[in-house]
C-alpha cells in the first residue's frame, strides 16, 4: 500500500478528535496553549513567533528545517487544514462524516504525477458590488478587469491584498521566476485553492522550499510586520498561495485534486 503522511493544520484543542479520527498528524499552530498530542511549530528551529502573518507557512519552514529528511522515501507527503481537506477518490456523493469524505487512500491514478495541488478558484466570477468596493484603483492598473475574463490573479491581488503590493513582490523573486510569474497573475484567473500540496518527490518539496522562503524573508525587508486589517496582516500567506499553483507547475509532473470545505461546527 502507498504510504501517505498528512498533515492537519489546526489552530485549537476542539479540531483534535476529528483529525485523529483520521489518522492524520494534527499539528498546533502559533503560541496557544494546546494538547500535546500536537506537533508544533514553535519547537526546535522555527519561525513560529511569524505565524500572524505566515499563516501555514510558519509550519512549512518547521517541517522542512526539522522534519522532511527523515520522511522515508516514496512517502506522499500532504498538507491540509481544519476546515479544508483534500477529497477521497470515490468520496463524491458522501455527506456530513468527514472520515467518509476525507482521503485516507492514495489513488492508483496518481502514480505517474509527483504532485497534486488544490482545484482552482475562478476569480473571473468577482461580483460587480466587490469590484465597485474594493477595485476601483486595482481597475486603474488593471482596466480590462472591468469584463469578466481579464479578471486576472494580479487584479484580484491588488483589490483586496494592496495595490501593486504583488508587482513589488515579485521584483524581489529569483531570476529564473521573476518573469514568469509576472506572466501567471497576469494572464490567468484561477488558482489553486488552500495553500495545500501532496508530493512524493522530497526533492521537490526541499527545492519549493528554498525556493518560497528565500522570496518572503527579501519580501519582509519591502513589507515588514506592521500590517493591519485581514488583506494585508496575512500577507506573505497570501502571496505563497499564488506561488504554489505557479510553481509546481513549473517544476513537476502535477494533478488538480477536488479540495472541500468541512465546517466542524455545523457538521459535528
Amino acid at each position: 500500500m502507498k504510504k501517505l503522511k498528512m498533515f492537519c493544520l489546526c489552530l485549537n484543542n476542539q479540531h483534535l478528535k476529528q483529525i485523529k479520527k483520521l489518522n492524520y498528524i494534527p499539528v498546533g499552530l502559533g503560541n496557544e496553549n494546546l494538547s500535546s498530542k500536537f506537533l508544533r511549530d514553535n519547537t526546535k528551529k522555527n519561525i513560529s513567533s511569524k505565524n500572524k502573518n505566515y499563516g501555514e507557512y510558519t509550519f512549512h519552514y518547521w517541517f522542512w528545517k526539522n522534519m522532511l529528511k527523515k520522511v522515508k522515501k516514496n512517502t506522499w507527503i500532504g498538507f491540509c487544514t481544519y476546515r479544508r481537506f483534500w477529497q477521497g477518490e470515490n468520496n463524491i456523493n458522501v455527506k456530513n462524516k468527514l472520515e467518509n469524505i476525507a482521503l485516507k487512500i492514495i489513488p492508483d491514478s496518481w502514480d505517474k504525477y509527483e504532485t497534486i495541488i488544490g482545484n482552482n478558484i475562478d476569480l473571473s466570477n468577482i461580483k460587480w458590488m466587490k469590484v465597485l468596493k474594493y477595485g476601483k484603483i486595482a481597475l486603474l492598473r488593471n482596466p480590462l478587469a472591468i469584463l469578466k475574463p481579464y479578471r486576472s490573479i494580479r487584479f484580484q491581488f491588488d483589490m483586496f491584498h494592496g495595490n501593486g503590493v504583488l508587482d513589488e513582490a515579485i521584483k524581489l523573486l529569483n531570476n529564473n521566476d521573476r518573469s514568469d510569474f509576472m506572466n501567471f497573475t497576469k494572464n490567468n484567473t484561477e488558482y489553486s485553492q488552500g495553500n495545500m500540496f501532496i508530493c512524493k518527490n522530497k526533492k521537490i518539496i526541499e527545492s519549493y522550499y528554498q525556493t518560497i522562503f528565500e522570496w518572503l524573508e527579501k519580501c519582509e525587508k519591502v513589507f515588514g510586520f506592521k500590517l493591519n486589517g485581514y488583506g494585508k496582516t496575512r500577507l506573505y500567506a497570501f502571496l505563497a498561495e499564488r506561488f504554489l499553483p505557479y510553481w509546481f507547475k513549473k517544476n513537476s509532473k502535477f494533478l488538480e485534486w477536488p479540495i472541500f470545505f468541512y465546517n466542524p461546527i455545523k457538521n459535528d
